[in-house]
């Protein structure tokens, strides 16, 4: 299995979803996401880390609220935002580095 550094640097885009658990606004993005999920498929890795039980990648990120996302393309951060986004929104952030 790839470690976490290793995927981030790989040529595939990569989202990464950081949730909890007992989050509303998380529990209303996870469909969002699945959805992109699907619709960029191969072109796109979606990696889902529960806060709670990773914390040292939660302080690594300064991950301060959930949800909070970041896009890496190719082991850098190209997008980072927190809070309910739109599919819209997401798709418009990821077509610019897919």
């Amino acid at each position: 299995m790839s470690s976490f550094k290793d995927i981030i640097k790989g040529d595939i885009p990569v989202l990464v979803d950081f949730h909890a658990d007992w989050c509303g606004p998380c529990q209303t993005m996870n469909p969002i996401i699945e959805e992109i999920k699907n619709l960029y498929g191969e072109k796109l890795r979606v990696i889902k880390i529960n806060v709670d039980k990773n914390q040292a990648a939660s302080q690594k990120y300064k991950v301060k609220g959930v949800p909070t996302f970041l896009l890496f393309k190719q082991g850098e951060i190209s997008w980072r935002a927190s809070g309910i986004h739109s599919r819209a929104d997401l798709k418009n952030v990821i077509d610019k580095v897919v």
